[in-house]
């Protein structure tokens, strides 16, 4: 009976955790019919209804909401006490659960993955890109990756990448038709091409830097998208100026695809830092992929040491590991 209830407060999870019930059912395995029996069995034993359902979303009660809170945590110290007898294995195994934004994926994690998984066949990484301030130990994450400035207080927090420079690029194309601005101000007369945020619904602001203070501008343009890739694609194709990080244009300023503008007014962002529960214990997993995102920091710094890339200015190493308090 108690096996059946923990496979029952793990289906509640993994719904709540999707906010869909299809979802939901696709990475338990079963159908959404089943998912559904289970989740009306758990409520008729409780006496309470734990998800307020529509034909287009699922939410938690109040009653979710404290069942939630009651069982993430234990939830994942168990699956954590899991992974730990997993040591007793020849191999590090397991599954890896990370959230990050895209470009965090893209520049930090998918480096240090591709270190680890060719050495390690019996280890699984599941990352879900996110640009909110996701709450890794309610959603049983494993870690989380965002810049350093918005790492929460009471997780530790150890950093993984190089500051983040940002830049204003377009194509010749579209600087044939249009001259370059001069100040931030002037993008109001020009085509750009924004982010709206997936987990907020806002347009991300063009934020810039001189002589120590920061101006943030609002840019206006035709083109909207939410990924930066489509970001970049847009750029390339002449549709107007877009504001992206350094480092994911480097190749196509090199070559002449993009051109930058507004150079004198970067912004650099704090680098990324994987964060994680004070509590947490690490999974040998775990310590692996650390220490590969480790060895790509390191990697880098010596890069940038032995030959700086061309138009990124000064290089600011990352700060130490810190732990938050």
């Amino acid at each position: 009976m108690a096996g059946s209830h923990l496979k029952d407060l793990s289906a509640f999870l993994m719904v709540a955790e999707e906010a869909s019930f299809t979802r939901a059912a696709i990475r338990l395995g079963i159908t959404q019919s089943s998912l559904s029996q289970i989740i009306r069995g758990l409520e008729t034993r409780l006496g309470l209804r734990l998800f307020a359902r529509t034909t287009r979303s699922v939410a938690l009660t109040e009653a979710g909401e404290r069942l939630l809170g009651l069982i993430g945590p234990a939830m994942s110290e168990l699956e954590a006490g899991l992974a730990r007898i997993g040591e007793l294995r020849d191999k590090p195994a397991g599954t890896l659960r990370l959230t990050a934004d895209e470009y965090a994926v893209h520049a930090v994690l998918m480096p240090a993955i591709a270190r680890l998984v060719p050495d390690y066949p019996d280890i699984r990484v599941e990352i879900t890109t996110d640009y909110g301030l996701t709450d890794i130990v309610s959603g049983r994450f494993d870690a989380g990756v965002r810049r350093g400035g918005l790492v929460a207080k009471d997780m530790i927090a150890v950093p993984i990448s190089a500051p983040i420079p940002m830049v204003v690029v377009a194509s010749p194309s579209y600087f044939a038709r249009h001259p370059a601005p001069q100040q931030p101000q002037q993008l109001v007369e020009h085509q750009c091409v924004n982010l709206r945020l997936p987990t907020h619904g806002e347009i991300y602001a063009w934020t810039f830097t001189r002589a120590g203070r920061d101006h943030r501008v609002k840019s206006e343009g035709q083109v909207v998208v939410n990924s930066i890739s489509a970001m970049r694609d847009a750029a390339l194709q002449g549709v107007g100026l877009t504001y992206l990080p350094l480092h994911y244009v480097q190749d196509r300023l090199e070559s002449g695809e993009l051109v930058e503008a507004l150079s004198e007014w970067r912004k650099t962002y704090e680098g990324y830092h994987l964060y994680y529960p004070n509590r947490r214990l690490a999974s040998p997993v775990f310590t692996l992929l650390l220490q590969a995102l480790r060895d790509n920091l390191d990697d880098s710094r010596k890069r940038s040491t032995a030959k700086p890339a061309r138009g990124t200015g000064k290089h600011t190493p990352a700060k130490s590991p810190r732990r938050t308090t």
